[in-house]
């Protein structure tokens, strides 16, 4: 196979100037199928993004033969919600330089919500129809997790704008499709908004097409910021967002307001946020206390948190949220899983609620924790290794404490303090 990527040019483009498409595509194909066969293809036949998006794929179960092709919303449900997206707000200025063009050309113009999921498909009809066949309609879920790699999906993860080509999808259905797609964002706090993307053949994955979705996000996003000065509560800010790291008080962010929660409040939010298909009150019961909380103690505990919460934003039977709900542990996983290990860090203030000793929360503390040492490891910077050790978190990681060493000069003074660190470690744990 042709060695395309020698640690040379710009990873977010498919296809360069003067490559011939059909060879492309076939190497593609013969990269994806040793990839699903378990036969690694090479490093320098496939794009890091693209590797790295397979291997995320691939790590949260997405089938390769599809399988979810159901609609996550649909009927007055999706109108009702997109109508009241900020995403709506810069539509008319998408359609103005994107949309209105598309007519008898082969191409879709796509603009999702922050997790995926696709608000409005417009453009050509002939392509609208063929695109049914994959699910590529309004109300379906195109995230990373959903379809697999895919660029509204992966642009989105990475939070970068990237092109996907043909058998680069992780989703054989989408084979025959290639995509460029960049992120929309929140002109004040930076958060994310959604996605455009332009879905149509090969031509698709060339520069000029990244360098149009870029030119029309920034002025989308420049839009954003107009409307803004007028309206400055229009654009999602009253979305709740909650606060569990570290040893302060967990708290519910609204606007610029903060609101301090309840430890098991906390828990609760936190829990029904890692299970977007709802928790019936028994299963809720065991991952809060592993002796089992009875049922009417849940309703009593639902009940009081509806006051806070609000009632239109949790559901019954099971309990569920309705709408998002942000969290610094969702940061700091979408950090770690676009490889950007230095945001994570920075993000990453303290244990997920360490007072709290609930079956569910505590799983979710070690993961986050075993996620960001694994991160640290793997990369191997002596900056973030020293933070990490250096913090209440990290200090007695000793694994972490040995990495570090070994990414300093054995004659250094600082090597032998930590290696005095580490001696001190292993009498004091009995390693």
């Amino acid at each position: 196979m042709t060695a395309r990527f020698p640690g040379q040019g710009n990873p977010w483009i498919a296809v360069r100037p003067g490559e011939d498409v059909d060879v492309l595509a076939r190497e593609m194909s013969t990269a994806h199928r040793l990839f699903v066969d378990d036969e690694p293809p090479s490093s320098d036949s496939v794009r890091s993004v693209v590797l790295d998006s397979w291997l995320r794929s691939r790590t949260k179960g997405v089938n390769p033969d599809g399988g979810n092709d159901s609609l996550a919303l649909s009927g007055a449900e999706l109108e009702r919600y997109r109508d009241g997206h900020p995403m709506s707000i810069i539509r008319p200025v998408i359609r103005k330089l994107l949309v209105e063009d598309a007519a008898d050309t082969g191409l879709l113009v796509a603009i999702s919500d922050a997790e995926g999921r696709l608000l409005w498909v417009e453009g050509d009809a002939t392509a609208k129809d063929r695109a049914l066949t994959m699910n590529f309609a309004e109300g379906a879920d195109w995230s990373e997790e959903s379809k697999g790699t895919n660029a509204p999906g992966t642009a989105l993860a990475v939070d970068h704008c990237v092109q996907i080509f043909a058998a680069e999808h992780f989703s054989r259905s989408v084979h025959e499709w290639s995509c460029s797609a960049a992120p929309v964002h929140h002109p004040t706090s930076g958060h994310i908004l959604g996605a455009i993307d332009i879905t149509g053949g090969p031509r698709v994955a060339v520069p000029e097409v990244l360098s149009l979705i870029r030119a029309t996000v920034a002025a989308a996003e420049s839009e954003l910021r107009v409307h803004l000065m007028n309206s400055p509560k229009s654009l999602g800010d009253t979305a709740p967002r909650l606060e569990v790291l570290g040893s302060g008080r967990p708290g519910l962010v609204r606007g610029s307001g903060r609101l301090a929660l309840s430890q098991r409040h906390a828990e609760i939010l936190l829990l029904l946020g890692d299970h977007p298909e709802g928790l019936s009150s028994d299963h809720l019961a065991v991952l809060l206390d592993e002796h089992e909380l009875d049922s009417v103690t849940i309703r009593a505990e639902m009940s009081r948190l509806r006051k806070t919460f609000g009632a239109s934003g949790l559901a019954s039977r099971p309990y569920r949220l309705v709408g998002e709900l942000a969290s610094d542990v969702g940061d700091i996983r979408r950090a770690l899983d676009r490889g950007d290990v230095d945001a994570a860090m920075r993000i990453y203030s303290g244990p997920v609620l360490p007072g709290s000793s609930a079956p569910g929360i505590e799983e979710i503390r070690e993961e986050l924790r075993s996620r960001m040492q694994a991160a640290l490891l793997r990369v191997g910077d002596p900056v973030l290794l020293a933070q990490w050790t250096s913090s209440i978190h990290g200090r007695t990681d000793v694994i972490a404490w040995e990495a570090y060493r070994a990414t300093l000069n054995a004659d250094s003074a600082l090597y032998g303090q930590v290696n005095a660190r580490i001696d001190l470690l292993d009498r004091q744990l009995g390693v």
